[in-house]
């Protein structure tokens, strides 16, 4: 069975290219089986998701403009690891809850990824968050937050979306497959 395995080459020297306002491009060389390389990439402090299912398989998505790709994206309630120390079931939770206004009774991991390796070190932590129920909360949504839609949709449909590359947000499409494979 094919497995992902951690490797340490000797990194020769390692700078940074730009320093950016939640992440940076380092530049390193290392040395590649004798051979030395460069390469620049952005460093992320990675990210949580959560996919929120009831008991009508339902999941809570939001729709929010992410302006890279010039796009309104239907995701999953997401967000940076960006609180020093915090766990990464806590980080979920607060995502949620701010995104979102729900909070839910059970949590577990349900898939972790990098959504593009060749460029950053991002890992994504999914989890999978069941007995949803609405909660207040003082969050104050600013910017691409500000006009976010939040609505239950149908799992089927968002699976069929998925499929149709409808729904491309690379945590909404892995977390959705993934629970595919769970709910068969």
């Amino acid at each position: 069975m094919p497995k992902d395995q951690p490797v340490d080459f000797e990194i020769l020297e390692s700078r940074l290219a730009f320093e950016g306002r939640v992440w940076d491009v380092v530049s390193e060389r290392f040395d590649y089986r004798g051979e030395v390389l460069v390469r620049d990439y952005i460093k992320h402090p990675g990210a949580v998701a959560t996919i929120a299912l009831n008991d009508n398989r339902q999941i809570l998505m939001i729709r929010q403009y992410r302006h890279p790709v010039r796009k309104y994206l239907w995701e999953i309630p997401a967000g940076l690891l960006d609180v020093p120390g915090e766990l990464l079931e806590t980080a979920a939770r607060r995502e949620l809850i701010e995104e979102t206004s729900h909070d839910a009774s059970t949590w577990e991991h349900l898939i972790s990824f990098h959504p593009s390796p060749g460029g950053n070190s991002e890992t994504i932590t999914v989890f999978l968050a069941t007995g949803v129920h609405p909660i207040s909360s003082d969050y104050e949504a600013t910017g691409e937050e500000s006009d976010m839609l939040v609505k239950w949709i149908n799992f089927d449909e968002a699976l069929k979306s998925v499929l149709a590359s409808e729904i491309q947000n690379p945590s909404a499409v892995v977390a959705i497959l993934a629970l595919a494979t769970r709910l068969k």
